[in-house]
């Protein structure tokens, strides 16, 4: 009786190895029974890395990236979100504004979003760049238009923050966003289909009002999309303060020329003395302010995205160097 030759091991092969990538070596099996056994654990572990629909399963998964991961996108790093509002003696604006903040964390979980006010409410904004020390933050003002506090109040309280890099975002308008909100709270107002195109019908869009040409110019180019988005029915940008015509004399103007179903659409990001003002003037419907409308918290991570795909950082102590994102 001879004695058998030592069994050698069997090098196993890649789970991901294929007949045409090596010549596989004749396995040194004893029966038919470990041929079989052996064939049937190789075509498992083969029919394991197939899909029910037929793909291929990705071969490696680091713990970090599960099949169907819910995690944010963002980095740890990611800039923080200030959100700079007006302020307002009305109790009702802060409530709305902290209302828009929470669709917004909605909407990028993971992302510190922060307020800061002009003037009024606190925080104020210098409080909020105080607060954060150090790091990285985007601004988005929640003004419609390139007033004087996007060009003079915003920059003075970023100068102040000698440890904080910042970019500032454009203001919400106009943009196409925020026509969309502005239908939408016409609508809740009491606005219908039928009321587009109809020749009785007519909007006064009224805002704060500011001596910046180009403030005006904004809102005249909100006036114009929303007027389309209607159905070519008459919009009129009216003001409350600092330019005209007034929100009462661009509805006498609406009345004289034979429009008796006149609304008043709210250009105001929150409630405050001149939106009350002027949804008290309606004839017919005063829509509410843009507020937590979902479409102004889209245009807010849009204002913030765009912000950061300019590039280097705006404002950087001790460079002292600026920057206005594009609208």
């Amino acid at each position: 009786m001879t004695e058998s030759a030592p069994e050698r091991p069997q090098e196993s092969l890649p789970l991901d190895s294929t007949a045409h990538e090596r010549p596989q070596e004749p396995l040194p099996l004893d029966s038919t029974a470990q041929l079989l056994t052996r064939i049937t654990a190789q075509l498992g572990t083969q029919l394991s890395l197939v899909s029910l629909n037929g793909t291929r399963r990705p071969m490696h998964r680091t713990p970090q990236q599960p099949a169907h991961s819910n995690v944010s996108p963002l980095t740890p790093t990611a800039p923080t979100l200030v959100a700079v509002a007006h302020g307002s003696r009305d109790p009702r604006a802060l409530h709305t504004v902290t209302e828009l903040l929470d669709r917004v964390r909605e909407l990028r979980p993971g992302l510190d979003v922060r307020l800061g006010h002009i003037e009024l409410n606190e925080p104020l904004l210098p409080q909020t760049l105080d607060a954060l020390g150090g790091g990285e933050a985007v601004l988005v003002p929640l003004l419609l238009g390139r007033g004087y506090h996007v060009k003079q109040d915003i920059p003075e309280a970023v100068a102040g923050a000698v440890a904080l890099r910042t970019r500032t975002a454009a203001p919400l308008g106009p943009h196409p966003l925020l026509v969309e909100a502005l239908h939408g709270r016409l609508t809740e107002a009491g606005w219908r289909p039928e009321d587009d195109g109809n020749r009785n019908s007519a909007v006064v869009l009224a805002a704060a009002g500011s001596r910046d040409p180009e403030s005006a110019a904004g809102t005249r180019r909100t006036a114009y999309l929303l007027s389309e988005r209607l159905g070519g029915v008459p919009v009129v940008p009216a003001y409350a303060s600092a330019a005209a015509p007034s929100v009462p004399a661009a509805l006498r103007a609406l009345a004289a020329r034979g429009r008796r179903r006149v609304a008043v659409a709210s250009y105001f990001t929150a409630p405050g003395r001149f939106a009350s003002a002027a949804a008290a003037r309606a004839p017919w419907i005063a829509a509410a302010p843009l507020g937590a409308h979902p479409a102004m918290a889209r245009l807010l991570l849009h204002r913030y995205d765009q912000a950061l795909a300019v590039g280097a950082p705006v404002h950087e102590n001790p460079m002292n160097t600026r920057f206005l994102a594009s609208a």
